[in-house]
């Protein structure tokens, strides 16, 4: 799964800022063990129909089980919310009805007889499920957990596709069809879909007959033959365009609405060589299922979901194509999602508590990809933008297998994901390649079809490596927190010998063991040193000829810390100059900036644009933002603003020549709202908006009769807000109520609110409060929305207060009703 995780923001003085997630506390600690397999499950039929006008599924299924190793006589199914109609047993050709008692979330039965361990037994019940009337509680990074979803069932909104969809992460399929709902679990199924005619469906495995109804329907018969936990279990209906791939003669297929049938293969190509990638280079497993398909949902309740053979993805995936020229933004969630067909389809966690042996390699997966398909730059802003997402989100206090969890939605964080996946990278750099790769490849050829965890991951490790590797677990996957790390240098000249101080300053008496390289650099000549850092002080001295022009620690740049690295600023520039690794430089870019003023740190910075990387070339840019130009950098960035050749970089340049104020810029800003590039666009309507706000109010009139999305979309929405007045309103809102659940909204709730001061209309008033209010108190998943609390209230407030300094009362009561006491 690729979460949807908000980041915790305050609304403070019309500021929005970052801040960390609260940590999870628990009171009474729980151990969470993988569950009791009491009966196996080992065949799932289901014949479903659907009840568009009520959402509900009326289903017939059959379930083959065994039991496990004990003899049993009873069998515990989870069924949620459901009305069941008849229990019984298959036996002889006839159905013989069973005893059962349901209390709407366990079935339990009991059966005929003692079974044994070898003796399978067959169950059928009738039922219908009713999702909408079970009331379960999402988390931050799944927002709902009804399992199945009716969207637009009726087709009463004209703006929304008529859909349906499933989610079982993480105990969801038991909405919609009795099972054993635990992820140490493992069934074939078939999946008989009755639906009408008009609708294309897609579920786990192939698809092997589809047969015509009398009454308009259709029965599409779709059959997994090969064993998978019930949480990937999948069904979907819609009036999808497919578009048709393949891998080695196995299908690939992408499943969109209609209108973004064109640019699908823009969106999903690349997944064959995803395919390949995975299989032959890192895996060494040959994609292991009969096909894969990729299906947008609308109004999907998390970002995706690698349901086998058939991952669902948010209706973000879906993107323009004059979105995708500044680059296709769901490309990372379409590797994490496919290697998921190995690391939690394939071989599945055996517990919630060992989520991350499925969600870390995921993580780690887009790293994999950048790396192979764009460089080590790329991979290397991965490795370091997810380790950033860590230390600001993450929950410092918990283990990354965390068995004492509150609620099994809890794991869904940032220490299960990007944690994990940053764990992987320092495994491999420890290790190498060739042992890391041929690792994963014995532990999924070990565990197939079965279940991991994180000591299994480990002795796969070992047997490969011949290495003991109980302190790197012990350290990383089962204790918590990293280390905070104060690097100082010296130099003792008569002995000719560098030094290295490296103090642990975490806090508490946790002291971690790292594996570090040191590079020691006289010019462009380097030597590396591979030492242990493993007290709470250690000292490290390397022979040298002259004092070293940098020592570079932890030169991979692959190890999860916080430092405080003393350099001075001519030891980051020759870092900038000779270490090349993205992160060197961006570090030195980062120094420089801090030291703008000073000509030394302008220079690198003004060197920074010309960086082969554009992310580099963007940092560099944004770093001069408060700093006095010269006209030969004005001209540099005049250049990259025209014609570099990344837009995203092109939108930062223009950021910045905003900032001057230039007159002279206004011709080039008001051709630049035409451009291709969404980012482009909105960057120079939001320049020219500084220095002619008419014309680009103007300009925005006519803009706003197109598509319009991304910066671009926000840019019209600010310039309407800034300079608009409330004719405009319903632009503002309907733009404001599509805005998927996203920081970017959470950001422009601001606007939205600045704009409803000049609103007068009393309706449109109490529309546009509402609209926030329903953001905050209704869109929010439950878990947050106390986190996000005084924020709304400091909004509402500053309407009200606005609105009272304007002498509108009335409207300033409303606003001010809807602040909780």
């Amino acid at each position: 799964m690729k979460k949807l995780l908000l980041a915790i923001a305050v609304f403070a003085n019309g500021l929005l800022m970052a801040q960390n997630t609260v940590s999870i506390s628990v009171e009474k600690p729980e151990y969470r063990a993988f569950a009791t397999k009491i009966n196996d499950l080992v065949h799932t039929r289901l014949d479903a129909g659907f009840d568009y006008s009520r959402s509900y599924l009326n289903g017939k299924v059959w379930i083959t089980l065994k039991p496990h190793f004990y003899p049993t006589d009873s069998l515990q199914l989870d069924a949620k919310g459901m009305n069941i109609n008849k229990v019984e047993l298959v036996k002889g050709g006839k159905n013989i009805p069973l005893k059962y008692r349901y209390d709407s979330m366990v079935l339990n039965i009991k059966l005929d007889r003692t079974y044994k361990s070898n003796e399978n037994y067959v169950v059928y019940i009738d039922y219908t499920a009713r999702p909408n009337d079970y009331k379960g509680e999402g988390s931050v990074a799944i927002t709902d957990a009804k399992g199945l979803y009716f969207i637009n069932p009726t087709g009463e909104d004209k703006t929304k596709p008529t859909q349906i969809w499933t989610q079982g992460e993480t105990e969801g399929t038991s909405v919609w069809v009795p099972t054993i709902d635990k992820p140490n679990q493992k069934t074939t199924n078939e999946f008989n879909l009755t639906v009408p005619s008009k609708f294309i469906t897609l579920s786990n495995g192939k698809l092997t007959t589809q047969k015509k109804n009398a009454d308009g329907t259709r029965t599409d018969s779709w059959v997994m033959d090969l064993p998978h936990a019930p949480y990937l279990f999948f069904i979907g209906v819609g009036d999808w365009a497919v578009v048709k791939d393949s891998y080695k003669g196995k299908e690939v297929s992408y499943y969109v609405e209609k209108e973004y049938e064109k640019v699908a293969r823009k969106i999903f190509g690349l997944t064959p060589e995803m395919m390949k990638f995975f299989s032959e280079k890192i895996t060494g497993i040959e994609y292991p299922w009969i096909k894969y398909s990729q299906v947008v949902g609308r109004d999907y309740v998390s970002g995706a979901m690698e349901n086998t053979t058939a991952t669902l993805h948010q209706e973000s995936a879906q993107q323009n194509a004059r979105e995708l020229v500044d680059g296709n933004e769901w490309e990372s969630t379409v590797a994490h999602e496919l290697f998921h067909q190995w690391f939690g389809d394939y071989v599945t966690a055996e517990s919630w508590s060992n989520l991350t042996v499925n969600e870390s390699f995921a993580n780690y997966s887009q790293l994999l990809w950048f790396e192979y398909k764009y460089g080590s730059d790329a991979a290397d802003f991965e490795n370091i933008n997810d380790m950033q997402t860590y230390l600001t989100r993450g929950d410092r206090s918990r283990d990354l297998v965390f068995f004492n969890y509150a609620d099994k939605e809890d794991m869904f964080d940032a220490v299960t994901y990007e944690k994990g996946g940053r764990i992987l990278h320092m495994l491999r750099t420890y290790v190498g390649d060739s042992a890391f790769f041929k690792s994963l490849n014995k532990y999924l050829t070990t565990y197939k079809f079965g279940n991991g965890n994180a000591h299994k991951l480990r002795l796969a490790f070992e047997e490969v490596t011949g290495k003991d590797l109980n302190w790197f677990f012990d350290q990383w996957y089962f204790g918590s927190g990293h280390p905070k790390l104060d690097i100082s240098y010296g130099y003792d000249a008569p002995t000719q010998t560098a030094k290295v101080y490296i103090k642990q300053t975490q806090p508490g008496d946790k002291l971690f063991k790292l594996p570090l390289a040191i590079d020691v650099y006289n010019g462009s000549n380097k030597k590396r040193f591979d030492v242990w850092a493993e007290n709470k002080a250690d000292t490290f001295s390397f022979p040298v000829s002259s004092k070293p022009d940098l020592i570079n620690v932890d030169a991979t740049k692959t190890t999860l810390l916080e430092k405080k690295d003393n350099k001075t600023l001519a030891e980051f520039i020759h870092q900038y100059n000779y270490a090349t690794n993205y992160i060197d430089r961006r570090e030195a870019i980062d120094a420089a900036a801090k030291n703008v003023k000073d000509q030394t740190g302008y220079n690198l910075l003004v060197k920074a644009l010309s960086d082969p990387y554009w992310r580099a070339r963007s940092r560099a840019i944004n770093s001069f933002a408060n700093a006095k130009l010269d006209d030969a950098t004005l001209s540099k960035i005049e250049s990259i603003a025209k014609t570099d050749a990344n837009s995203t970089t092109r939108a930062v340049a223009i950021d910045l020549l905003a900032k001057q104020r230039n007159e002279s810029y206004k011709d080039f800003f008001v051709k630049a709202t035409r451009d291709s590039s969404y980012s482009v666009a909105g960057a120079a309507l939001e320049a020219l908006g500084l220095l002619d706000g008419p014309r680009a109010f103007a300009i925005r009139n006519e803009l706003s009769k197109d598509d319009n999305r991304g910066r671009l979309l926000t840019a019209l929405t600010n310039v309407t807000v800034q300079y608009g007045d409330e004719s405009t309103f319903d632009f503002v809102s309907d733009n404001f109520g599509e805005m998927p659940l996203t920081q970017n909204k959470l950001r422009m709730a601001e606007t939205f609110g600045n704009f409803l001061t000049k609103v007068s209309n009393k309706e449109n008033f109490r529309k546009g409060v509402e609209q926030i209010e329903k953001l905050f108190r209704q869109d929010i998943p439950s878990q947050a929305r106390a986190q996000f609390e005084p924020q709304l209230n400091a909004l509402l407030k500053n309407i009200a207060d606005k609105k009272d300094s304007a002498g509108q009362k009335e409207l300033a009561d409303f606003a001010r009703s809807k602040i909780s006491k």
